[in-house]
């Protein structure tokens, strides 16, 4: 199947789950404080750890690889890729750069939603 297609796919089904448990822990615990944000993107992290390992494991597949960390831990959450490109840093012993980056991702995410807001009013 066309990796495209494989990312389609799973980028529909990572949305609707995040949907879903944003959706549950809104509705259980209040929308005070973006709980579901932060439940989702821990556990696609978590998840995120999982499939590299066994991708890495089983011998990497560019279908597999499209369709569950770009698809569908993409559409769940893209917190997920930050932190395995972070670990994977640190894991080749490149800790300063990953501090970088670590760094430059929450000022350069942060930074961007204020001006898009800013732009929007």
């Amino acid at each position: 199947m066309n990796a495209a297609l494989l990312v389609a796919l799973g980028g529909a089904l990572g949305a609707l789950a995040r949907y879903g448990c944003v959706t549950l822990a809104a509705r259980a615990f209040g929308d005070g404080f973006p709980l579901g944000t932060l439940l989702v993107n821990a556990l696609g992290c978590c998840v995120a750890g999982l499939v590299a390992a066994w991708l890495e494991a089983r011998g990497d597949s560019v279908e597999l690889r499209a369709f569950l960390a770009v698809g569908v831990l993409g559409g769940f959450t893209t917190f997920s890729a930050f932190g395995v490109d972070t670990l994977a840093l640190v894991r080749d012993g490149r800790t300063l750069v990953a501090c970088v980056y670590v760094a430059t991702s929450l000022a350069c995410g942060l930074g961007g939603v204020a001006l898009g807001l800013r732009l929007a009013r």
